[in-house]
């Protein structure tokens, strides 16, 4: 999750779709990408489960996966606590 986010056209994707579902269209016009760049992008946050597709009619609408984030926010905090925790810790040499 965090190699995926540390893109930013994808980081601004997911910001993008944090505030609804969009379609291609609107993320080709929010972030300048080209279509192809946008679609490759968005395949790969769906492949990891961060966004799920809904066609309708002619679009397809993408729409954040929050329960993904949450999964990733509790890693990362457990991470920010152990390292509280052992902050006088150092290993031997």
């Amino acid at each position: 999750m965090i190699r995926l986010l540390a893109d930013p056209l994808r980081a601004r994707i997911v910001e993008i779709l944090a505030a609804g579902a969009a379609c291609t269209c609107h993320l080709v016009a929010d972030t300048g990408a080209t279509q192809p760049n946008v679609s490759n992008h968005l395949r790969a946050l769906r492949q990891a489960g961060i966004v799920e597709a809904r066609p309708e009619g002619r679009y397809t609408f993408y729409r954040l996966r929050a329960e993904a984030l949450d999964g990733a926010a509790g890693y990362l905090s457990a991470l920010a606590e152990q390292a509280r925790d052992s902050g006088d810790v150092r290993r031997e040499c």
